[in-house]
């Protein structure tokens, strides 16, 4: 599902796109943890980066082109607009805007490379998301948040093994 994911988002040609979020971060919590079953995905994050279209009439478009390839929950997301909706300066890529998402282990997103093969977009790295740990990111200013959302989605439930880090 992941690989379909993947191909079909590339079929779009958007600009420093990657799927992300849950998308990488739970099929490595679910392998640390050993679980057989993989967790299903509420939605395939689907960002890029287009500074000259922000609007989101674009982006609902965009889904349903996507939907109409390949029925998944895709929800797709400009990061050049999403400075605004947290009072942040202009970001200057997705993975600039990634830097600034709440938790260290989220910021993780794949893309296919020209040669088709899974290129990682980490700009904070993967050793926090390898470490057993919910991270709250220093860049996004808020740790309530993180554990408001790690509770909120039961990871701690799904993933027991996790240590909150504030």
């Amino acid at each position: 599902m992941r690989m379909l994911a993947l191909r079909t988002a590339q079929q779009l040609a958007l600009n420093d796109w990657c799927l992300a979020a849950g998308f990488v971060r739970n099929l490595v919590w679910d392998h640390l943890h050993g679980l057989a079953d993989v967790t299903p995905l509420n939605d395939i994050d689907v960002i890029y980066f287009d500074p000259y279209d922000t609007s989101v009439a674009t982006e609902k478009d965009l889904e349903q082109r996507l939907s109409s390839l390949a029925v998944l929950p895709w929800s797709i997301k400009n990061q050049a607009r999403m400075h605004l909706k947290h009072h942040h300066a202009p970001y200057l890529s997705s993975s600039d805007a990634m830097s600034y998402w709440v938790e260290t282990e989220t910021v993780i997103g794949a893309t296919l490379g020209h040669d088709g093969k899974v290129q990682l977009v980490a700009p904070m790295g993967t050793a926090a998301l390898f470490g057993f740990s919910i991270t709250a990111n220093p860049r996004h200013g808020n740790p309530k948040v993180m554990l408001d959302r790690a509770a909120s989605k039961g990871w701690l439930i799904r993933w027991p093994q996790l240590q909150l880090k504030i």
